[in-house]
């Protein structure tokens, strides 16, 4: 297991609760990475816990959302977990700020293996979150492993689809090709470089006035107090530009029918995403599979919540609860 070096100090966008015990935690997926986790313990409980894996948003880490919605599980009676993807983060991967969809599918079932060997808790009983890019990433794992009983994709993106089409498909298989011969000529370019060109993370806030609203709505959360983190990719330079072809020729859900247990897809009734998360949900079958928009919300608040609250933690509790049980 590659040895990582954790901060123990809290550096967390969010307070530390009273009411759960936390700690640092490690796992190796199969692909030899080491992954950095924190884990959160209700401080009351008996016999063994149902368990919760939780990742997001995409270029982001455990000290933001995810975290967030992983201690607040866990004052709900759940242990949880979230965790760093592999290559980001306090995790490992000796390139930094890259992806992939088999790795990071991975990287959900790695979650799976380690929690479901914890003697506190009931590997018959769990479940994962994923937040905005990693909604999509979390379905794609539930269909490919079973243990995983019930998932939770809040304001959820389809991360090839957009890496395919564009936002709102308004791409073209031009564009596409164009972006990948751009990128073929930069890795040529880079052939043996040690520091790899990045693609950019957010603008700093305020974005400029001809950006859309989502876009400014990023800048608001990951540029600022409220969201920013020092070891976050979408706060700081953004992923590795050769990366991106990635998500150009992959899918997820490509066997939909597979997906058998509990799913709840959340979303924004105000989130540029909104469309993601309501035709994959048509992709879904069985009398299992929730659908829920949450009034007045946009994207990045059910990040944190925005100024209102928005994420609605009580509704996720009666899913896992009911699923779980």
């Amino acid at each position: 297991m590659q040895e990582l070096h954790l901060t123990q100090e809290w550096d967390k966008v969010f307070p530390k609760s009273d009411k759960v015990d936390h700690k640092k935690v490690t796992f190796t997926n199969h692909f030899g990475i080491t992954l950095a986790a924190d884990q959160y313990t209700p401080k009351d409980y008996d016999g063994k816990l149902p368990a919760l894996a939780v990742a997001g948003p995409f270029g982001a880490v455990k000290e933001q959302s995810s975290g967030l919605y992983a201690q607040t599980m866990a004052e709900k009676g759940y242990l949880t977990i979230a965790f760093d993807p592999s290559f980001t983060g306090e995790s490992g991967g000796d390139v930094r700020d890259v992806f992939s969809l088999d790795i990071n599918t991975e990287d959900y079932q790695a979650a799976v293996d380690y929690l479901s060997n914890l003697d506190n808790v009931d590997p018959a009983r769990i479940g994962i979150i994923g937040i905005c890019g990693w909604g999509g990433i979390s379905l794609n794992a539930a269909a490919m492993d079973p243990r995983i009983k019930a998932t939770a994709a809040v304001t959820m993106y389809d991360m090839p689809r957009v890496g395919a089409w564009g936002y709102f498909d308004k791409g073209t298989a031009d564009d596409r090709y164009q972006s990948k011969k751009q990128i073929a000529e930069q890795r040529t370019k880079e052939y043996g470089n040690k520091d790899l060109a990045k693609a950019g993370g957010c603008y700093d806030y305020p974005a400029p006035d001809d950006q859309p609203d989502f876009v400014k709505q990023y800048s608001a959360y990951y540029k600022t107090k409220r969201g920013y983190h020092k070891r976050s990719v979408n706060s700081n330079d953004g992923w590795v530009l050769q990366s991106q072809t990635g998500w150009m020729n992959s899918k997820i859900l490509v066997h939909p029918e597979d997906l058998k247990n509990a799913v709840l897809i959340v979303h924004g009734e105000k989130a540029h995403s909104r469309y993601m998360g309501e035709d994959t949900f048509k992709k879904l079958t069985g009398d299992n599979k929730e659908l829920l928009i949450v009034p007045g919300a946009t994207h990045t608040d059910l990040y944190d919540g925005g100024d209102h609250d928005y994420i609605p933690f009580d509704k996720i509790d009666d899913f896992f609860k009911k699923n779980l049980d």
